[in-house]
């Protein structure tokens, strides 16, 4: 079994304020400049409303669903208003989650496991931590890539 980040969101929810962002070297290379932790937030915790009161929200159309009704966002559009975060009614969508950071981005090579280390290590209370195990819908463990496992009460479990 190989080794994985796992990323509990119910224990990364209750930081202050999340400094450390890391964007998966394989998602990038495919064009996706999403932080794992956006991507997860719009898979496991959106509630996928009907009519995306964030969606129409959005002044510049940066918001839109994708074929499996997932939230995605448009880097190169979005103004980081935050109308999104304002007009959510289920508070899915982090104040800090579309912020500039100036630093504490990691663009991790998930195979390199020192790499997956030193990126678990900057995080209090195992928030992420290295794993060798399988998702785990009981335990609310989801496989979000093949190196990324993510713990959180998902909306839509199937």
């Amino acid at each position: 079994m190989s080794k994985k980040i796992l990323i509990d969101l119910l224990k990364m929810r209750q930081l202050k304020d999340c400094q450390i962002e890391a964007v998966d070297r394989k998602l990038l290379a495919n064009g996706a400049f999403k932080t794992i932790r956006e991507l997860a937030t719009f898979r496991y915790t959106c509630r996928r409303c009907e009519d995306a009161p964030c969606i129409i929200a959005c002044p510049a159309e940066a918001l839109e669903k994708d074929d499996n009704g997932v939230l995605v966002r448009a880097i190169n559009l979005c103004i980081r208003c935050k109308s999104c975060i304002a007009i959510c009614p289920f508070g899915t969508i982090m104040n800090d989650l579309f912020e500039t950071k100036t630093s504490g981005y990691n663009y991790l090579d998930l195979s390199d496991e020192e790499e997956m280390k030193k990126f678990a290590d900057a995080f209090p209370d195992e928030i992420v931590r290295i794993v060798e195990m399988e998702a785990d819908k009981k335990e609310n463990i989801f496989e979000m890539t093949d190196k990324v496992l993510v713990r959180e009460f998902a909306w839509d479990q199937k």
